[in-house]
């Protein structure tokens, strides 16, 4: 039984790690960032359609009407509306004060949801007497950097015919769970957004801050209407043969949920909805991959499956826990006995500050804090040093924990609150990542279940405070 074990988690851990080495393999090309300054020299010359859905959203609608109004771009050039969408407070009232902003209001309770309003609207703008060559679209929680379409004319321009902006936080520092948040988007747009880009592949659309070609929409068709309905127009366009484009340099900071709860309603609306376009699209993305020999649709077919992988890797923590029981000693990870201890360990290091490298290179950290990372990460180092070969669960636990409290002492005595923040802070993003598995494991289970669960915002804050 136990050699049954030993080989089933080797299994799985192999398939983890190899997973892991794709991704690892992928982001690598993050870590380049062109400087283009081409936007600048660029004459505007796209007309966009701005649309910003809404539901309930009476605190932040004033804000981000606010901040497209004031974007480097000409006036003439774009027009905002808002989707009053199924609303029950003052949302149209207070949009409709606004000069040159068009308000929509839709009641449909049996179509709730974002993709159903933006389907509705596109076949109002498809419509109207005035054409637009592209359609912006945003969240009613967005604030939007001044330079975004002047970014997105540049990257249309090229050739683009769906461009996603950069989603930044707006609400980094106001719990760990929207610290969380922010490392998890930060990382992503550097790691996979951006690599992705540099090495031509298909970006994916992140659900606001993107604008998509009149035409192609008008051609393609919306038609999604799933949770995830970004997601679901992303493989669509992959698999007509379009890739979405990447502009670093256009900003659009979301509000992110305060409470583990939001974020846990939230996350699971996601993964339902990536679980339901899994399971229409990945057969067909393969199938275009390998008859075609196409790589761009091959990687996206891997991003669907997300959920499954999150699930796998769950099942590898368990069986790593189970082969931990079943041997001496707290050596969880069995596949250390194929590498040198010295190899594994240098791997971990560098797994551990790879995120803080990211935020430093996004200027979401400091160099101090970073170097701070960097010495805490040295207890792999330290800890074979103090402990035996095959140390003792609790002897782990003990080490872990006196090195974890010296480190805590030293900031609060150097630095106080601030340092000490980012530092726990960074740490609690470890439970947050391991949150997704449970999380997914109900979005699979309810991924029929296509009920809109809003998300309540309440962060009011002008795009002057973050710029």
């Amino acid at each position: 039984m136990k050699n049954f074990v030993f080989n089933l988690t080797v299994v799985f851990q192999l398939f983890v790690f190899t997973i892991t080495l794709y991704y690892l393999g992928l982001s690598l090309f993050g870590l380049y960032r062109k400087k283009d300054n081409g936007s600048s020299k660029c004459k505007p010359e796209k007309r966009f359609a701005l649309i910003v859905a809404a539901h309930n959203e009476e605190t932040v609608i004033s804000e981000i009407i606010e901040s497209l109004k004031e974007l480097d771009y000409p006036k003439k050039l774009y027009d905002i509306f808002i989707i009053a969408d199924n609303c029950t407070d003052n949302t149209a009232k207070i949009a409709n004060q606004y000069d040159d902003v068009s308000v929509f209001e839709r009641n449909v309770p049996e179509k709730r949801g974002k993709g159903y309003a933006l389907e509705w609207m596109f076949a109002k703008i498809f419509a109207m007497d005035k054409k637009y060559d592209s359609i912006a679209i945003f969240d009613a929680d967005n604030l939007v950097s001044k330079n975004f379409l002047t970014e997105m004319n540049y990257k249309l321009l090229q050739g683009y015919k769906v461009v996603q902006g950069y989603i930044d936080s707006k609400n980094p520092n106001d719990s760990w769970i929207t610290g969380s948040y922010s490392i998890a988007f930060w990382t992503a747009n550097r790691l996979f957004q951006l690599a992705r880009a540099n090495v031509g592949l298909s970006n994916q659309i992140g659900g606001t801050g993107f604008c998509m070609d009149t035409e192609i929409l008008r051609k393609l068709g919306w038609g999604a209407t799933c949770l995830t309905e970004d997601l679901e127009f992303t493989c669509k366009l992959v698999l007509n043969g379009h890739k979405v484009g990447w502009a670093h340099n256009a900003l659009v900071y979301d509000e992110k949920p305060l409470t583990l709860k939001q974020s846990w309603n939230q996350r699971k609306r996601w993964m339902q909805g990536f679980t339901d376009v899994s399971c229409r699209f990945f057969g067909k993305l393969i199938k275009k991959a390998f008859k075609e020999k196409d790589f761009v649709s091959l990687d996206c077919a891997f991003y669907t499956v997300q959920p499954f992988v999150t699930v796998l890797l769950g099942i590898s923590a368990l069986l790593t826990l189970v082969q931990n029981n079943m041997q001496q000693g707290a050596n969880i990870f069995v596949i250390n006995y194929l590498f040198n201890p010295w190899v594994w360990k240098t791997f971990s290091i560098l797994q551990f500050l790879f995120t803080p490298l990211i935020m430093l290179l996004e200027n979401k950290l400091s160099k101090v804090m970073f170097g701070v990372f960097s010495l805490y990460s040295l207890n792999v180092l330290i800890g074979g040093f103090i402990l035996s070969d095959s140390p003792e669960f609790y002897q782990v636990a003990t080490y872990t924990t006196c090195y974890l409290l010296i480190f805590v002492l030293l900031l609060y005595i150097f630095d106080k609150k601030h340092s000490l923040k980012i530092f726990a802070w960074y740490l609690l993003y470890g439970i947050y990542t391991v949150t997704w598995i449970p999380i997914t494991i109900q979005g699979i289970l309810d991924k029929n279940n296509k009920e809109w669960s809003h998300t309540k915002h309440v962060r009011k804050m002008s795009i002057q405070e973050l710029e």
